[in-house]
């Protein structure tokens, strides 16, 4: 299909620098002699609530985690129509807008904009277009402001913007192929999505069997002595973990930041096993105690204390030795191999049967050193805590790298996405003939992808981030 699509006959130049040259039937038309404002406001506040998604453009608050408070009543506030475009005025240069297909509540900080009456407008079209690549330049180019967090779109601003318009059902056949399009990407994704989620199973399952029963499948086995633990290898220990390493409490309060200075090892920073340079912050040397805790060794191994990561943990690797901890706990093996040490608390006998049991008898979920202590580990001799650790990390390898490359063929088909709508709605493809023979399709359910919110910081919730106007709106 896309083999079939070809440049059109004949084109013109637009005169803009982020458009290029567009098909010669097209015009070019002005924000103003398209939409025109609209500033409805609720008198109930009852209306459906509507926020803004990096991903989604307009969606139904209920259908997405929104950090920002709600308020007590939202009488007064805007009110939008399927069809209308919204746009977050701060955040309309990072895809903070769409075309809505809900009525409902937005913010009074947002622009309502609707297709003037009586136009050849698609709304869908509209859609495409301004949350597209190169439309973020000219988004970008008339917000305004010294700091990019705090850029502005005003309505006049925004209505002087040029809009590359091709006939109506031209319009109709670049949604249809795009939407078309979209339903094939989506379910490469989630395709690849679902293959990452069962790698990960079997990591997390060849971790457990390892750490549990060894590698020999025909091992004697005996009683534990715990109940809810059952049987273990008959050569194995049940120790506690304060028996076979030193556990103590990072920094507390984190030193100040630094550009250049030592890596703070946080929560955000711990995955299942690895470190994430992704959100790494740094702190000035010079602010950090010359104490035994406030330093990681290679080897050693950082706990999450609280929050959504509670009890998901690290071994520290060579290169990030002498980094620094903060609030989180740290457990320093005795007489024991680290590595066999950190497998265990990764599988589901540990992590899940008992620390984040523990965690959770407070309000807030919460590990402390007393928790983590008492925790029961299965632990086989020296040796073959060795070769555990061999085998699961051989095995993890490969796994990995079937994960990463499936995490990067994820990236391309976005970023493949990202391309075809840029070429197809500024006019650099032409689509029509394709799209006259697609076939009739169901339409799917509004579905973000698993992994959308978390690859690359794609899915962002924008209500009004840094918007003192709807701050000020919603208290």
């Amino acid at each position: 299909m896309i083999h079939d699509l070809k440049p059109y006959p004949v084109m013109k130049d637009s005169d803009l620098p982020w458009l290029g040259k567009v098909p010669e039937h097209w015009a070019i038309k002005r924000g103003k002699n398209l939409f025109h404002c609209v500033d409805v406001r609720t008198e109930t506040g009852k209306e459906e609530l509507l926020t803004v998604s990096s991903e989604r453009g307009i969606i139904p608050r209920r259908s997405t985690t929104v950090t920002m408070f709600k308020a007590e009543s939202y009488i007064g506030h805007k009110l939008c129509w399927p069809g209308d475009l919204v746009i977050n005025s701060l955040w309309a240069w990072s895809r903070g807008l769409g075309v809505s297909r809900h009525h409902g509540i937005v913010s009074t900080a947002y622009g309502v904009y609707r297709p003037r009456t009586g136009l050849d407008v698609d709304p869908r079209f509209i859609h495409e277009l301004v949350r597209s690549k190169p439309f973020h330049w000219e988004l970008q180019v008339r917000s305004k402001g010294v700091w990019t967090s705090r850029l502005q779109l005003t309505d006049d601003s925004f209505l002087g913007a040029p809009f590359p318009l091709p006939p109506l059902p031209e319009q109709a056949a670049i949604v249809r192929f795009l939407d078309h399009m979209d339903r094939r990407i989506r379910k490469y994704i989630r395709a690849k999505q679902k293959l990452i989620k069962l790698l990960e199973e079997q990591k997390q399952a060849i971790i457990h069997r390892a750490v549990t029963r060894g590698l020999d499948p025909n091992v004697r086995l005996k009683p534990s002595g715990v109940e809810w633990m059952g049987d273990v290898p008959a050569h194995w220990e049940v120790r506690r973990l304060k028996s076979i390493a030193q556990i103590r409490y990072g920094l507390g309060q984190p030193p100040r930041e630094s550009k250049t200075g030592l890596p703070l090892i946080r929560a955000t920073n711990v995955d299942h096993g690895r470190i994430l340079e992704k959100n790494l912050v740094r702190v000035d040397p010079e602010d950090v105690p010359k104490t035994r805790n406030a330093f990681l060794s290679e080897g050693e191994i950082i706990i999450v204390r609280s929050g959504a990561y509670t009890a998901d943990s690290a071994i520290i690797p060579r290169e990030y030795a002498g980094a620094v901890t903060g609030y989180d706990m740290v457990v320093t093996p005795r007489k024991v191999r680290p590595g066999f040490i950190a497998l265990a608390l990764l599988s589901s006998y540990i992590r899940d049967d008992q620390l984040i049991i523990a965690s959770t008898r407070s309000a807030q979920p919460h590990l402390n050193a007393e928790e983590l202590g008492v925790a029961l580990v299965m632990l086989p001799p020296e040796a073959e805590q060795e070769r555990i650790v061999t085998h699961v990390m051989s095995t993890d390898r490969m796994l990995d790298t079937a994960a990463q490359t499936a995490h990067s063929e994820i990236s391309l088909l976005r970023e493949y996405r990202t391309r075809l709508i840029a070429d197809v709605v500024t006019g650099k493809l032409d689509v029509r003939e394709v799209a006259a023979n697609l076939p009739e399709e169901a339409e799917e359910p509004e579905v973000l992808d698993e992994i959308e919110a978390i690859e690359n910081g794609e899915e962002m919730m924008i209500e009004g981030e840094g918007a003192s106007e709807l701050q000020e709106a919603e208290a």
